[in-house]
């Protein structure tokens, strides 16, 4: 009889071993999960707002173009020299390795190129988005850009004239209009989101 008790209390004991076993087995991988889920929501979030900070960059672009179209830069003789209040350089912009504009990234080197005043402030969304306009010349005060020392767009194919255009019937296929050299004009933004986030954005235009 004493026997029989303690052959059946040894296999309580593996019972209880293995089922021991199995729960930690079932914790692991519920923690597991748990931590494969946090890592795609924090990578579905910071996806996210990405995504928010290129839409908000969009105002300072927009910015640009109505100075361009109607504000201050609209004018090529002022394009010619640096204009501060516009936030515009009319030579190229010291810039880092990755072609980041210094003017974006110390409040001295912004100083000396644009004022605080245009930053675009979102304030229920913890944004600011500041930016810097320069034309791809390496000389300031020209009476008209010139590939010899700027980036032109709309070059006429083996010309060497900065004011050569491309004849009617080349430029379009009904021959309706002419295509004219262009200076390039590079713009460059820097959105700092909630957390002192910042992301940096730029785009070019000719006119």
């Amino acid at each position: 009889m004493t026997s029989k008790l303690s052959a059946r209390g040894r296999q309580h004991g593996a019972v209880l071993v293995f089922a021991l076993i199995a729960l930690i087995v079932l914790l692991v991988g519920a923690v597991a999960m748990v931590r494969s889920l946090n890592v795609t929501l924090f990578t579905a979030g910071n996806y996210g707002f990405k995504r928010d900070l290129v839409q908000q960059s969009e105002r300072a672009s927009a910015a640009v173009f109505d100075s361009f179209r109607s504000g201050l830069l609209k004018d090529i003789a002022v394009r010619n020299g640096n204009l501060p209040t516009a936030n515009y350089s009319s030579t190229i912009l010291p810039a880092n390795a990755q072609g980041i504009p210094n003017a974006l990234l110390t409040p001295a080197a912004f100083a000396l190129v644009g004022v605080v005043g245009n930053d675009i402030q979102v304030p229920d969304q913890g944004v600011l988005i500041r930016y810097v306009v320069d034309r791809l010349c390496v000389a300031g005060h020209l009476a008209k850009p010139d590939t010899a020392n700027c980036t032109m767009a709309g070059v006429p194919e083996g010309s060497t004239h900065a004011n050569a255009t491309i004849s009617a019937t080349q430029g379009t296929h009904l021959g309706a209009g002419a295509t004219i050299q262009q200076a390039v004009y590079r713009i460059s933004i820097r959105v700092t989101g909630p957390r002192n986030t910042q992301t940096f954005f730029q785009s070019t235009l000719a006119i």
